[in-house]
């Protein structure tokens, strides 16, 4: 597929907002992998091919494992994440999703159990975010498998 035009170059001030909240979502404090996982996990529920091959790449530069990321879209059925990956992959599939169903009281219950608020809030961000990076990137048809991933020292903000 062609991309159909270049939203950076289209919008340079809201793609700067995007790039704004990302930066707050990677300076939060919140493990990168945790972080790499759930922006996976959204971007197979939205079908965004550039930012799978995106944060898998980034997933498997911060140290993840081949067979968490193959597993990922079978997360409940295996023993391969911790009960903290477990409910933030829950966490993200529920805000993801909110058209097919809100997010339960006992989903909330549980998630507070693994993040205080301001890391419940800096993960909810990190889905918006993603949420948003993958409407951009299918809308305007990104092409995927472009990406390399920096180097950690050099690593910055899409």
């Amino acid at each position: 597929m062609k991309e159909r035009l270049n939203y950076a170059e289209a919008s340079p001030e809201g793609f700067e907002a995007m790039r704004t909240l990302e930066r707050h979502v990677r300076q939060s404090g919140l493990d990168h992998r945790l972080l790499e996982l759930v922006k996976t996990r959204a971007s197979q529920l939205n079908g965004c091919a550039y930012c799978l091959d995106m944060h898998t790449k980034d997933a498997r530069a911060a140290g993840e494992t081949e067979q968490r990321l193959y597993a990922l879209s079978a997360w409940q059925e295996t023993s391969f994440f911790d009960a903290r990956e477990r409910v933030a992959l829950a966490w993200t599939e529920a805000v993801t999703r909110l058209d097919e169903h809100h997010v339960s009281d006992e989903l909330y219950a549980e998630v507070r159990q693994h993040f205080d608020e301001r890391s419940l809030v800096d993960l909810t961000l990190a889905i918006i975010a993603i949420n948003g990076w993958n409407r951009l990137a299918i809308a305007f048809r990104k092409e995927p498998g472009t990406y390399q991933p920096p180097s950690a020292a050099t690593r910055s903000v899409p």
